[in-house]
């Protein structure tokens, strides 16, 4: 750019800040806010400008009744106390319907108290005592007429309780000493 160029633009430059600055300008007052020539301004008339904290407090103790928010406590004011309905539905979206608690578990009233082996067969059979009575019982086979022996083992009895298809197991349990069972065998 030549030397006369820069001149003719540093001039226009000169002449559009002039006109800016004269239209900018304002025939108002540059201060706002309050004149002291505003005459319509009344203080207020306070005989007491300290805050009563002990009227406060007086009435933030009283019940507050009104049908709206207490003005003297922070945060959202308290739901409206739930209705029985409600807790139960939010029980069943929470946690579903109600699980009944489970069975009791299988209780036999014999006691177990040995075992042998057929040797011809090689069956293995458990001797039960309920009460006074001594049941001899094959693997497979039911007794009192409600439970079927599974299996013998060494030490227990695997039972399985024929209305339910529940298992218990029976631990052996030596006889008092001394007594011997009275009674028949039953099959």
């Amino acid at each position: 750019m030549s030397k006369r160029n820069e001149i003719y633009l540093l001039v226009g430059l000169l002449l559009v800040a002039a006109v800016a600055y004269f239209f900018s300008r304002s025939d108002a007052p540059s201060a706002k806010g309050v004149l002291a020539a505003d005459t319509s301004f009344h203080p207020l008339n306070v005989d007491e400008p300290q805050l009563r904290l002990d009227l406060l407090e007086k009435i933030k103790k009283l019940e507050y009744s009104g049908s709206h928010r207490n003005i003297f406590t922070f945060g959202p004011p308290p739901p409206p106390p739930k209705t029985e309905r409600q807790i139960e539905q939010e029980r069943y979206a929470k946690y579903g319907p109600a699980v009944p608690p489970p069975p009791a578990p299988v209780s036999v009233p014999a006691q177990l108290f040995g075992y042998a082996s057929m040797p011809d067969s090689g069956k293995r059979v458990a001797f039960f005592l309920d009460g006074d009575d001594v049941l001899v019982v094959e693997e497979g086979s039911v007794f009192l007429n409600r439970f079927r022996l599974d299996k013998i083992g060494n030490d227990s009895a695997d039972v399985e309780e024929i209305s339910s298809g529940r298992h218990a197991t029976v631990q052996m349990v030596p006889p008092v000493s001394g007594e011997a069972p009275t009674s028949s065998l039953n099959q």
